[in-house]
């Protein structure tokens, strides 16, 4: 067998990933779903990421970005020629975004690799946290050869530029080989406010709150969580949200 590098959407898979799988293990630590994407280069992009994340999430600071999300990107960079790269990543908006950025970063990087995607065989809210290690193995052994790379790259490209005509394009020219896309880009459109409506996660989070009759985040949260899977929100991205619905009112 080919060496073999895994690239990992979190450090949550990190820590359950079973040592049976050989091959180097890279995170892709961003959530590249929330907040501002802009930047005419890669440098451009980490600095408005580093600034919108330590502004936003407590705790997090831009040296944290630099020192723990940089360098991991730099390493899929890196990543020699002649290998197989494993992607493992869900079919909800946050993983399909981050995706997209990992796609699209090792088609510039001009490598000759074959390029795989694992994905949980049914979509949950637990992802791969709700697999066993047999599981995450057995998902690995069918892993999915990935095909259309220049399309599956042109995906963050309409993401980063808002140019979502051409991104829903895009993804029904894929949804043949990857469904779950065209299901992912829906969503983010949906979430785009329009004609004086908010967008559809803050309508849900509305809805919850009344029918809940309560403002406590812990219950909003894990509701949400059911109704709202494909987007795949943390607790982060739906505090923020949750803030601009309560200081809006």
């Amino acid at each position: 067998m080919r060496k073999q590098y895994h690239i990992l959407n979190g450090d949550s898979l990190k820590k359950q990933f079973p040592e049976t799988i050989q091959g180097e293990i890279l995170v892709a630590r961003e959530c590249l779903v929330d907040g501002n994407v802009n930047g005419n280069s890669l440098t451009d992009l980490f600095k408005v990421r580093a600034e919108f994340i330590s502004n936003n999430y407590d705790g997090y600071k831009k040296q944290d970005y630099f020192e723990k999300t940089v360098p991991e990107f730099q390493k899929i960079q890196n990543i020699p020629d002649n290998v197989d790269i494993n992607l493992w990543f869900e079919d909800d908006l946050f993983c399909q975004v981050n995706f997209w950025f990992v796609i699209n970063l090792l088609i510039k990087s001009n490598h000759n690799n074959q390029l795989f995607l694992i994905r949980p065989e049914s979509h949950s809210q637990y992802g791969f946290g709700g697999l066993l290690k047999s599981e995450l193995i057995s998902i690995f052994e069918s892993r999915l050869k990935l095909t259309e790379l220049d399309k599956l790259a042109l995906l963050w490209d309409y993401y980063q530029t808002n140019d979502t005509e051409k991104l829903i394009e895009t993804s029904k020219r894929l949804k043949n080989l990857y469904p779950f896309i065209d299901t992912a880009v829906e969503a983010h459109i949906e979430r785009i406010p329009a004609n004086g409506n908010m967008g559809r996660p803050s309508q849900s989070l509305v809805q919850i709150m009344d029918e809940l009759n309560t403002v406590e985040f812990g219950p909003i949260f894990k509701e949400f969580c059911k109704r709202e899977q494909i987007y795949g929100f943390g607790d982060l991205q739906v505090k923020r949200l949750l803030d601009e619905i309560n200081n809006n009112r």
